[in-house]
């Protein structure tokens, strides 16, 4: 039980900063500076893996290398990142932020006007970035190739549109327009960042495989 509340905590602070870098990115992109936006998104990212906080994008790439129970950790993880998401939707509510309010509408509109099987496809592609920014900080050996590493998978995935889970459940927060849609939408892209991550890593396994 300590454990899964350790694992929801953690969750919860990577929640939160992707949420605030979700907020970075829709205040630059209501004043028509979304490209510089979507480079400080990457400060969510970047302080994530730094802090080794639990991030579901960041982690269900590597779901084959573990056993069921990592499966369990996944779920707690999804959970700890949206209430971290809540968190920040809810203060900035509380603020009154009515540009970021607004700009989150405008976001949401456009994503909720795709269909599914668009939604899905933006979706792996978004797993396969995260997966890319993720290991590559990870396995790069300098430090600045870490940070480059880091922040061009988050520009590239913000500025071609696809679509990431947890930074999405914020805007679907702060746009506070729900539907069944919506909802069905959510969940094509929590299984498909996942399906894009796992993806990355299966096909890199399979390079290093020894055939007879």
């Amino acid at each position: 039980m300590k454990k899964h509340i350790q694992t929801i905590l953690s969750a919860v602070m990577a929640g939160s900063l992707i949420a605030i870098a979700g907020t970075i990115y829709l205040f630059l992109k209501s004043d028509g500076k979304g490209i510089l936006g979507a480079f400080l998104f990457g400060f969510g990212l970047l302080t994530v893996v730094s802090l080794n906080f639990k991030l579901y994008t960041g982690r269900v790439g590597y779901l084959i290398d573990n056993d069921k129970k990592y499966m369990i950790e996944i779920l707690l993880i999804i959970l700890g990142n949206m209430i971290g998401g809540l968190l920040i939707a809810s203060i900035l509510y509380l603020s009154n932020y009515q540009v970021i309010i607004d700009q989150a509408k405008a976001v949401v509109d456009i994503k909720l006007s795709r269909n599914i099987l668009e939604i899905f496809g933006l979706s792996i592609l978004c797993g396969m970035m995260m997966y890319l920014g993720v290991d590559g900080y990870k396995r790069a050996k300098n430090d600045t190739a870490k940070v480059v590493i880091n922040i061009f998978a988050v520009a590239i995935f913000v500025i071609l549109g696809f679509e990431h889970s947890i930074a999405n459940i914020f805007y679907f927060y702060l746009a506070n327009q729900w539907s069944w849609y919506m909802v069905i939408a959510y969940i094509i892209m929590i299984l498909g960042n996942g399906l894009g991550a796992i993806l990355l890593n299966g096909i890199e396994k399979l390079g290093k495989t020894k055939f007879e």
